[in-house]
Order: structure tokens, then sequence, then C-alpha cells
């Protein structure tokens, strides 16, 4: 199938950017963490949390991360309950939507994936953590009742 990144929104466990290669190099981070940088319109004041991969702690990932003035945060050595949203994650995805026999293709499996995180996970797919509602739904009800409370300028 390939590589495949994804950098949620621990917000309401949106996918806000991924990226999907043939490589596991850091291109492939960065692309992804680029894509939710841009996609939530450049914010600043954010937290990246990963685990320790070397992708997450080269020299190349940690200057995207310093050039948008991101604080990164590294889970425990070993320990994959500290980046238990990633987990669950990819487990949904892949005893979801992954068939069993893999796909027949790369460019395939980018599509298929691209549906299932734009598409299904985030559009459809109730999530409990969001009291059984989508995560764009729960974002959509944020700014309906609590947007006078937040103010981003």
């Amino acid at each position: 199938m390939g590589l495949f990144t994804v950098v949620i929104d621990l917000f309401a466990r949106k996918p806000v950017g991924f990226a999907m290669s043939l490589s596991p190099d850091t291109a492939l981070t960065s692309k992804a963490l680029t894509m939710a940088w841009e996609s939530r319109g450049r914010p600043e004041g954010l937290m990246f949390y990963s685990d320790q991969g070397s992708r997450y702690t080269s020299r190349k990932f940690r200057q995207v991360i310093w050039r948008y003035q991101i604080k990164q945060s590294l889970s425990r050595r070993g320990n994959c309950w500290d980046n238990s949203p990633m987990e669950r994650f990819f487990r949904s995805l892949k005893t979801e939507w992954v068939p069993k026999v893999g796909y027949k293709n790369f460019a395939e499996a980018k599509k298929k994936v691209t549906d299932y995180i734009l598409g299904y996970y985030s559009q459809v797919r109730p999530h409990q953590y969001n009291g059984g509602i989508s995560p764009n739904e729960s974002e959509r009800r944020y700014w309906i009742y609590y947007k006078t409370v937040a103010n981003f300028s």
C-alpha cells in the first residue's frame, strides 16, 4: 500500500493533513504537517505530538516545525499508549476500509485512503470521543454554539 502519515486535530479527532509515499522519509511527514497547518489557516501556538520515529526527529522535520513556530512533543520511547489517537485511527483504517488482500496498486490505495479520510472518517463515521457524531459534525456544532466565546483575532 505504501507508507501513510496523517495529522489529526485532537479537538474532534479530525484528520487535517495526510500524505502517502512509497518511501518512509521526512518529506512524507513534512508534507502531511504542511497540509494540516495550511488547512487550519496557518494558526499560531500549536503543539505537534508524535512518536519518536526518525521521520519526526530528523533535522529536516524539526526545521519545518521551527518554520511554522510549532512546539513539538514526543511520546515516551516504546509506549504506544502515548499516541493512542493515532493508533486508533490506523486500526480503524485497516479494519474498516483496507481490503484484506490490499489494493491493486499505489494509485488505487492513495485514492481509496483519501476517500476514507475525507469522506467516511471525517463526515460519516460516528466517534465515541465526539459523543457519537462525526469529526466534521463535532466541529460544525462547536462553531455554531461556541463561536461567540472563541476569538481568534
